[in-house]
């Protein structure tokens, strides 16, 4: 027997159809509408009762396994999490149509652990190795979502991984305290110019700059901090803008986090909202009708903030001088985490305040910096044949020799 229920959430009042599932774990599926009309529609025209009735099918096929999921990830959500946000649904959707594109050879329960490998050949040598593991991560996460539905009875390409190089493969940029108290001065003279114009729109970067240097938010989050989330003595992370810059959920349950702040910077930031910010961002937009753009954000003040420092180069390109800016906004994020490193915290405390998921990121990241930190912490001279007890050999005679 289906049935309507009423949801309101984060994204307003939905719609959902429950009906039994004999593929779901819990003995029911969900299919959610925006509106009313539209759930009493699906269940009227019977699609209700045939989903409910189906069955496990030896003959679904890939490009049928790979809609479901996608249906699954934009109306349910996977493994009974929110349903995904409309900017994480773009990548997921162009992923979708390379999965389909591939020629698959048999259906979806026929699928072999060598029909995995031929997949991951062919988007090596189709798309960039970035985008093929993106793709190849996807594809698992379909195989994983049907098998826990019993669609499928294994995942074939458990096994099959395709590692790719980290971004972080350089290490990277960070500005020196002596860069940081720099950039902190200019925000302070810029915030206090002549001009009435550059006066203003600093009043309003300033505490950003000071609030992401001490916190190590990342811009995606400060700018749409809401004020509820300044705390007495540190930030509550609840939400960011995403890639289609739509305010939601941090990306991860990790980016949901409470960051302590300095009483300096903290206090810069709560001015700013008293004063100037809105009921929902404490660094609205001067109108206060909603959050400020991060393109916005990077021309007409991070890049500002740059030249003014005098933090650029010049290039050339095509035979024209180009400014090139030493640090990007992510710099005071890196800068943040190298103090909270030379302060001997350790990696697990360092992973939950920056928000990563996983503690490998931590180490991809700043793994140079915290072996080096623990180098010196420990005195370390290097080597370890001096730790051998027996006593060091004459001049040119091995203490690997055979006897």
């Amino acid at each position: 027997m289906s049935d309507i229920r009423k949801r309101v959430g984060r994204k307003g009042t939905t719609y959902q159809v429950r009906y039994p599932s004999k593929s779901s774990k819990t003995g029911y599926a969900y299919k959610t509408f925006v509106t009313l009309k539209e759930a009493r529609a699906y269940v009227e025209s019977g699609q209700a009762q045939k989903a409910a009735n189906e069955h496990v099918s030896g003959k679904l096929t890939v490009e049928e396994a790979i809609d479901r999921w996608i249906d699954i990830c934009e109306k349910e959500g996977r493994d009974q999490r929110d349903p995904v946000s409309k900017g994480t649904m773009v990548h997921y959707r162009w992923r979708a149509r390379a999965m389909k594109a591939y020629s698959w050879p048999c259906t979806l329960p026929e699928l072999q652990e060598k029909d995995i490998i031929e997949f991951r050949s062919w988007l090596k040598r189709t798309y960039s190795r970035d985008k093929a593991q993106k793709v190849l991560s996807s594809f698992h996460s379909v195989l994983i979502e049907l098998k826990g539905r019993k669609l499928i009875t294994s995942d074939p390409a458990e096994g099959v991984t395709l590692s790719t190089e980290s971004r972080y493969d350089e290490p990277v940029e960070i500005p020196t305290i002596e860069e940081l108290q720099h950039i902190l001065q200019t925000a302070d003279d810029l915030a206090n110019s002549k001009r009435e114009d550059i006066a203003a729109a600093w009043a309003r970067y300033r505490p950003m700059i000071y609030l992401a240097a001490d916190s190590g938010m990342r811009p995606q989050e400060y700018l749409a901090l809401p004020p509820s989330s300044l705390m007495e003595k540190g930030v509550n992370i609840t939400q960011a803008l995403n890639s289609s810059n739509e305010i939601g959920p941090p990306k991860t349950r990790a980016g949901r986090r409470y960051i302590p702040v300095g009483s300096d910077a903290l206090n810069l930031a709560k001015h700013y909202a008293a004063k100037h910010g809105s009921e929902q961002f404490v660094f609205a937009t001067r109108n206060a009708a909603g959050h400020q753009q991060y393109r916005h954000f990077l021309r007409s003040g991070w890049h500002v903030l740059m030249d003014e420092a005098g933090l650029v180069t010049e290039e050339k390109r095509g035979g024209k001088k180009v400014l090139i800016r030493k640090y990007t906004p992510y710099a005071l994020r890196h800068f943040f985490a190298s103090m909270l490193i030379h302060q001997n915290k350790d990696a697990k405390f360092i992973q939950t305040v920056l928000g990563h998921e996983d503690i490998s990121m931590t180490f991809a990241v700043y793994g140079h910096l915290i072996r080096r930190k623990q180098a010196e912490r420990d005195e370390d001279e290097g080597g370890v044949l001096r730790y051998i007890s027996q006593p060091a050999a004459a001049c040119g005679e091995s203490v690997a020799a055979p006897r």
